[in-house]
């Protein structure tokens, strides 16, 4: 369904992304992995046309979207979970989730035919149901993560890229995060997860890609990045 074709991109004169390549079909979870600063957040960034690519090509259901803006990208069905959360503070969180709300450019449904709307994402996150009068400001961290997703799932994504959903949060709101992320793809929408805690990681995910200096350096099942001790002592751990 994503097909991205040696991405290049840079911040001024900073190159951070060298030729990044990757595929994510329907039915996967596959996910980015690499230390922090490699790369990770500018790739999605880049797919969802938020940083312009100053080279190569990104596909999305067979068609170019590469360089389009940001609305267009989610209008086509990419949905984006920023790392940032990016949440309205000021409004409730009803209201914020009502935001994610956008027309689609083509005239299918999702490839499921499940349509994503306020009680159904009510359904997979009870917490936001309780506190759907609530100005969102005064969430904690594991329900604005919360929030911030369901907002996304509101506007019908048939990929979901989804930036670093589990840092800075308790092991228990972890244990959520990873469990709602599985019932999502469940329910029959492929995701694109960056992350940076392996065991998160080889839990969740089909497929792994890990990056280092804006360079895809492995690809592979997660069985064979557990069994690729190299790779995990020279790109992943502390």
């Amino acid at each position: 369904m994503l097909q991205v074709d040696a991405l290049h991109a840079h911040y001024a004169k900073s190159h951070i992304l060298h030729g990044v390549t990757l595929t994510v079909e329907a039915g996967e979870i596959v996910c980015l992995l690499g230390r922090n600063g490699v790369g990770k957040s500018t790739t999605l960034k880049s797919l969802m046309g938020l940083v312009k690519p100053s080279a190569g090509s990104v596909r999305f259901k067979g068609q170019d979207i590469t360089g389009l803006p940001a609305y267009r990208v989610a209008r086509l069905g990419l949905g984006y979970v920023p790392e940032e959360r990016r949440i309205f503070p000021t409004i409730s969180v009803k209201e914020n989730l009502l935001m994610g709300i956008k027309p689609r450019l083509g005239a299918g449904p999702r490839a499921n035919g499940k349509a994503w709307t306020l009680e159904r994402v009510y359904t997979f996150f009870p917490r936001l149901r309780e506190r759907e009068n609530q100005r969102a400001g005064t969430l904690s961290g594991g329900e604005q993560q919360m929030l911030t997703t369901g907002r996304t799932l509101m506007g019908n994504p048939e990929v979901l890229l989804v930036d670093e959903p589990t840092e800075g949060l308790a092991p228990m709101i972890v244990e959520q995060v990873e469990r709602i992320l599985t019932e999502i793809h469940r329910d029959g929408t492929p995701i694109l997860l960056v992350e940076q805690a392996l065991e998160t990681a080889l839990g969740l995910a089909h497929r792994v890609y890990v990056m280092s200096k804006g360079e895809i350096v492995f690809s592979g099942s997660t069985q064979e990045l557990k069994a690729s001790e190299q790779v995990r002592k020279q790109y992943l751990e502390v």
